[in-house]
């Protein structure tokens, strides 16, 4: 079956969710307060609404209650978002997922009973930051405010030598996950696995230790 999903806010954040659960074959209702972007997502999901969600009558009316999860991606308005938040969560929608545009704005939508809040702006600076500073590093997805999984490309120090003899998670205290190797993926490598140069190692761990490990051994 079909998951339904509801996005409320048709910005930037809003709309490419729109249109990537479309591509995804998902059910999706389009919900903005602005006639003009909901018509812009008439033909992309599933079902185009204008409508003001700070009221608890609207949503009533829409049915957002049997949705599988909602995505509240209210930008300009921090009441708003506070709002609609709060009366899904009385309503009863099973799952739903907020952007926030500050840690205060985070800290009320956590209050309130939001499952998940992301900070898309955010976390994309603090991406792209992390892949400035170190050449070596890829990608880098944020797991809680001091751990996270990054992405780090094997240099000539890594090369020939297996995950064992380097001791990375005796040393460092991070694990290596998988490493990707051209068209390959090896999943929780084992122990006596050589590193290629080149691998893409893909490693968990504290901002700290991962930082550590770059400095002394990607550099």
């Amino acid at each position: 079956m079909k998951k339904e999903f509801a996005v409320i806010g048709l910005g930037r954040f809003g709309g490419s969710i729109c249109h990537a659960l479309a591509e995804e074959g998902m059910e999706v209702m389009a919900i903005d307060v602005n006639e003009d972007r909901v018509n812009e997502f008439a033909r992309i999901a599933s079902h185009a609404v204008v409508g003001d969600t700070t009221d608890e009558s609207v949503i009533k009316s829409l049915g957002i209650r049997n949705f599988d999860h909602v995505i509240v991606a209210i930008g300009d308005n921090i009441q708003a978002s506070i709002l609609t938040t709060l009366i899904l969560k009385e309503v009863g929608v099973k799952k739903i997922t907020v952007k926030a545009t500050n840690d205060y704005h985070a800290k009320v939508l956590r209050k309130i009973g939001a499952d998940h809040v992301v900070h898309p702006e955010r976390d994309m600076g603090r991406r792209i930051a992390h892949s400035i500073v170190s050449n070596n590093v890829l990608d880098y997805l944020e797991l809680s405010d001091e751990h996270s999984i990054v992405e780090i490309v094997a240099n000539e120090k890594l090369s020939g030598h297996s995950i064992i003899d380097l001791d990375i998670r005796a040393k460092y205290g991070i694990n290596i996950v998988a490493i990707k190797r051209e068209n390959e993926i090896i999943v929780s490598p084992q122990a006596n696995e050589k590193i290629q140069f080149n691998d893409i190692l893909i490693v968990i761990g504290a901002d700290v230790d991962i930082n550590r490990f770059e400095k002394k051994v990607m550099s």
